[in-house]
């Protein structure tokens, strides 16, 4: 859906690509992280140029951001990483015992730029 809606607006395929990515990266931290129900909740809005996402999950809250790579035999522990080199910002709200929240933020490119679709006003497209 998110993918679809930034696409109708114009918005380049590479930055659709690099928004999917990171969504895609923290949605699986949050099933991978998120608690026992594996329950998460992902928000996105686009507006002001930008799209802004929010997943949320109820795990016991992140603890620690990898500053480097892991080696290449180890089967996880790239997506924090990979989400920092797509976006423009990423933060982490933690309540340990309660969740996390991880909100990225991206500055949209256009295929073809116009001052009318860069400037709207945020409109949220779904809280699943």
């Amino acid at each position: 859906m998110l993918g679809d809606a930034l696409r109708s607006l114009g918005v380049t395929e590479t930055c659709v690509a690099d928004i999917l990515l990171a969504a895609s990266e923290a949605c699986g931290n949050a099933v991978r992280h998120g608690g026992p129900a594996n329950r998460y909740e992902v928000g996105a809005a686009i507006g002001n140029g930008r799209c802004e996402l929010r997943v949320m999950d109820g795990g016991l809250g992140l603890t620690t951001i990898p500053q480097h790579y892991p080696p290449p035999d180890m089967e996880h522990g790239r997506g924090i990483l990979i989400m920092q080199s797509v976006v423009d910002e990423i933060t982490f709200d933690v309540t340990p015992g309660r969740g996390t929240t991880v909100h990225l933020k991206k500055t949209l490119t256009w295929d073809d730029p116009t001052p009318t679709t860069q400037t709207e006003t945020p409109k949220v497209l779904a809280t699943v």
